[in-house]
């Protein structure tokens, strides 16, 4: 299994519309990667740091599961710009990215 993780920082300053996030950025990614190999999406929200009353480092991580790097590939190529286009709806924030495979 592939999968490409998507951390979302989070500062003091940072915006996040967590429900246009669930609502319909997370709609929008399904419907368009779907036919292109998506399995499936886990979504965690940060609760809090390492240390007591700490902020968490990333507002939201997402997993985009797919079944080959060849089916993430093809899928962020073709979609990767309506769904960054996306982001200043939700977010403000820089996400991070990196692709990883399954042990």
């Amino acid at each position: 299994m592939i999968t490409a993780t998507l951390l979302y920082p989070q500062t003091a300053d940072t915006r996040f519309d967590l429900d246009y996030y669930l609502n319909q950025h997370t709609p929008l990614v399904r419907e368009h990667l779907t036919p292109d190999g998506l399995v499936g999406i886990d979504l965690e929200q940060g609760l809090a740091g390492m240390a007591p009353d700490t902020p968490p480092t990333y507002t939201v991580i997402a997993r985009l599961h797919f079944a080959t790097l060849a089916d993430l590939q093809t899928a962020l190529i073709a979609h990767a710009p309506a769904l960054l286009a996306d982001l200043p709806n939700f977010t403000d924030a820089q996400p991070i990215m990196q692709i990883n495979q399954s042990l």
